[in-house]
């Protein structure tokens, strides 16, 4: 029997958490070139996720992207040159530069902040990174009657083909805005008297019991960690989902719903709607 020597063969290197991350978060949506990523960031900077520059190019144009980047508070990263054919077409003239763009534009986030109103109901999502949490939860808020959803623009999932996927269409129908600021933005809820509710398993009261025919703005944690401490301590109130099995907390798509729906239950009920 003519068997192969296993050991002959190379062994395949299994890709790095961040390498898989970045194949899930942005299988789709790359922009290669110097002149089609100038152009993104001339255009609509809001749309560009993320820039990656290879080290030591030296496209003398390469300097306008990164003025761009950083005018626009565009995260960009220096990596290897080789890096970034994992995300480029085969044989493509990469010359040193990409970038990951969303699918979908971004709304202003000024525009929601001055659209706030007394029967809002916003969605603050405090660094969710998965993608198909993200476009689970778009899809919840636009099916409960959300006004908008609010993410960071850093260390948070973006508006990537696969969140486009998730959504099943509602990301099409729903205004997501990003900010270089959370705490800011909140701020700014407060001062158009949006009461800011977070999540928390800690809380005392559960999300039941809040009023949610007031003017409000859910702020959801990250998955595993939560809130941040800042984002826990600008909300107004927390609430939480009272569990009664062996977890200690839901999925945050799935806590997304509960709330989202309950709130809508109270206004429904408030307004005489069946």
């Amino acid at each position: 029997m003519n068997l192969r020597d296993k050991r002959s063969r190379p062994e395949r290197r299994p890709h790095t958490e961040r390498e898989r991350s970045e194949r899930q978060h942005h299988s789709e949506g790359v922009l290669f070139g110097v002149s089609p990523v100038l152009e993104a960031l001339r255009a609509d900077p809001r749309r560009v996720d993320r820039v990656m520059i290879a080290q030591g190019a030296r496209e003398t144009r390469l300097s306008e992207v990164i003025d761009l980047c950083r005018a626009n508070s565009v995260p960009f990263t220096r990596v290897a040159r080789e890096s970034l054919a994992k995300y480029a077409d085969r044989g493509a003239n990469v010359q040193g530069v990409l970038a990951f763009v969303a699918p979908a534009q971004y709304a202003d986030v000024d525009a929601i902040l001055e659209n706030a109103n007394d029967t809002s109901l916003i969605v603050v999502l405090d660094g969710v990174e998965d993608p198909r949490n993200f476009g689970a939860i778009i899809r919840t808020a636009e099916c409960a009657g959300v006004d908008g959803i609010v993410i960071p623009d850093r260390r948070s999932v973006g508006l990537t083909d696969t969140v486009a996927k998730a959504s099943a269409g509602a990301i099409e129908h729903l205004k997501v805005a990003k900010t270089q600021n959370l705490n800011r933005f909140i701020e700014g809820l407060k001062k158009r008297d949006i009461w800011v509710v977070g999540t928390s398993v800690d809380a005392q009261m559960t999300y039941d019991e809040w009023d949610w025919t007031r003017p409000s703005a859910l702020v959801l944690g990250g998955e595993g960690r939560g809130l941040h401490r800042l984002v826990a301590e600008n909300c107004d109130v927390l609430v939480k989902i009272p569990m009664y099995g062996k977890i200690d907390s839901l999925n945050v798509s799935v806590a997304s719903g509960v709330i989202l729906f309950e709130a809508r239950r109270q206004r429904n009920a408030n307004s005489g709607v069946e």
